[in-house]
């Protein structure tokens, strides 16, 4: 149950620390007082949509933090599917921090998302609001209402998977069951483009080499004037002699004295290794010469296939690896369009068979709520019956669809709440305070259902009056039997039933408006009680009359 609630700098609350009690706890307030800024607070640590315009003005952030305490085994396990820590004591302490450029939020002292928080959120609270009112006047939102009853998840999930696949298998069969015009021209295209870059026999690193060759045939004149020209200082001519010869004797020079020292020894070394270095050379030189490297042939051949290359490199990708890239690419499409028409038999196959056996979950699931609604309708039946609508009849009418997400089933709620009208649909018929009283219903029946330990409801009381209203907080009182309840509310009948009682004011400091929220004891239970008869001036008369309530209550 939610144990402490602490707002710090939620738009006119500077700070609060609220401790909630089990069972019945009702919060009241003058409007304006603050008391749907304590919702926010909750919905915000619950990880709904917040608006950076909560933040107080003139601070910088607002914090939240909530700490709940004895937490079930459904909620150990949200945590530790979301990597989150437990505490040993059995608590768990959430808090988000708003900001104008961020939210953090922690859970037991983790850094967490806000996504986190509200599958823990939908664990710990449930909330009733006016926007449940409204849903419940979308007839679409009432078939979950029966699976949830019921219990019927398992069928719900089994006919679910099964839906999804046939609706993905459809999806296929319409893929590949497109335009056959379409499909040839596509299969004419992708079979040129293979052959066309299968010809070419394209090798990674052939355009480098190519290139480099082109650039050695443009300029083969005056690489080979050059390598005359060396060979000759290496080799000499009639006129001269060449560096090989000189190195020759000195080396013969130097070697017939080498053994008169160890330095000449090495210098001899060193200039025989230049020798036979500058042989060597020379003989490259030599053969690079006669070589008869320059064809013309040749030459158009590098031309003609570099431009191949670039003309492929336009259509099918920069590098020779692209192009290939490609080739692999579409010779997979190709493939996956020519055995389409074998696929789509297949696929058409296995529709057929789930189809059928998708058609058998869903009138499995049909069979299941409709057995659900009877015991459902009666118990909602007997609820509304105490909540001051004697003479209502309540079913859920039930039409067969096509399959669809929710199986082949529509249902809709109907009621009649006086004797001789024949049950209508609620969308149509139902006012105010019997929306309210029906959505209390609804929540009664399924209390024991959802395992959540607290429940809060936003002025339930809407519409609500007299003998309907002490109604009202009885079943409230009855409801947090075993549960906590939170409840925000403008009626007497509701407040003599709290078991703990919240008053919500707020007041003007230097020029700032602050709210406050008070635990009331018995007098000034009576007192807020005595105000809310009165509306104005309160009375000896009306503080005995809140008395007596408060004893009716078994408050008191």
């Amino acid at each position: 149950m939610l144990s402490v609630l602490k707002i710090e700098n939620i738009a006119i609350i500077e700070s609060a620390e609220i401790e909630f009690s089990k069972g019945f706890n009702v919060l009241s307030g003058e409007t304006g007082a603050g008391k749907s800024i304590i919702l926010d607070s909750i919905n915000a640590v619950l990880g709904f949509r917040t608006s950076r315009e909560l933040i107080r003005t003139g601070a910088n952030e607002a914090r939240v933090t909530a700490l709940f305490s004895c937490i079930d085994k459904k909620v150990e396990g949200k945590l530790s599917e979301l990597s989150l820590p437990l505490s040993p004591d059995g608590t768990l302490l959430i808090s988000r921090t708003i900001s104008p450029d961020k939210n953090v939020c922690k859970v037991n002292n983790a850094l967490t998302n806000v996504s986190a928080l509200r599958e823990i959120g939908a664990e710990l609270i449930s909330i009733h609001g006016q926007q449940d009112n409204r849903e419940l006047l979308n007839s679409e939102t009432h078939i979950g209402y029966i699976d949830v009853i019921g219990g019927l998840q398992k069928y719900v999930t089994e006919y679910r998977q099964a839906y999804e696949k046939l609706i993905e298998i459809k999806s296929q069969i319409k893929r590949l069951s497109g335009d056959k015009e379409e499909k040839a021209r596509r299969i004419d295209i992708l079979s040129y483009q293979i052959d066309e870059i299968e010809k070419a026999d394209i090798n990674p690193g052939e355009w480098d080499k190519l290139k480099d060759r082109r650039n050695e045939l443009f300029n083969f004149e005056k690489i080979q004037g050059s390598l005359s020209s060396a060979y000759s200082a290496l080799n000499g001519g009639d006129s001269f002699t060449g560096a090989v010869e000189l190195l020759s004797g000195a080396f013969r020079e130097l070697s017939s004295v080498s053994s008169f020292s160890e330095d000449l020894d090495k210098l001899a070394s060193k200039l025989g290794d230049l020798y036979y270095e500058a042989t060597d050379i020379s003989d490259s030189i030599r053969d690079a010469v006669s070589d008869d490297g320059f064809s013309q042939a040749e030459l158009e051949n590098i031309e003609n296939r570099l431009d191949l290359l670039y003309k492929l490199s336009k259509k099918y990708g920069a590098t020779e690896e692209e192009i290939l890239l490609f080739a692999e690419k579409a010779q997979k499409e190709l493939n996956k369009i020519s055995f389409s028409d074998e696929k789509l038999e297949e696929l058409k196959e296995e529709y057929s068979t789930l189809l059928e056996k998708t058609k058998k979950f869903a009138l499995k699931l049909s069979e299941e709520r409709k057995k659900t609604s009877i015991d459902f309708s009666n118990k909602v039946c007997n609820e509304l019956q105490y909540l001051d609508m004697p003479n209502v009849e309540f079913l859920v009418d039930f039409k067969e669809v096509s399959l669809y997400e929710n199986g082949i089933d529509e249902a809709e709620f109907l009621i009649s709440a006086n004797v001789g009208e024949i049950p209508k649909p609620i969308t149509k018929i139902a006012s105010g305070g019997e929306l309210s009283r029906i959505m209390l219903a609804l929540k009664t029946v399924m209390a024991n259902k959802d395992n959540i330990e607290t429940m809060i409801f936003d002025e339930i009381d809407s519409g609500v009056s007299g003998r309907a209203a002490l109604k009202v907080a009885n079943k409230l009182k009855q409801v947090s039997n075993g549960k906590q309840v939170l409840c925000v509310t403008h009626l007497s009948q509701l407040m003599s039933y709290a078991d703990t009682h919240y008053l919500i004011q707020k007041a003007v400091r230097d020029g700032k408006t602050y709210t406050g929220v008070t635990v009331l004891d018995s007098e000034g239970r009576k007192r807020e009680i005595a105000r809310i008869i009165s509306g104005g001036e309160v009375t000896q008369a009306q503080l005995e009359n809140a008395e007596e309530m408060l004893k009716t209550g078994g408050v008191l």
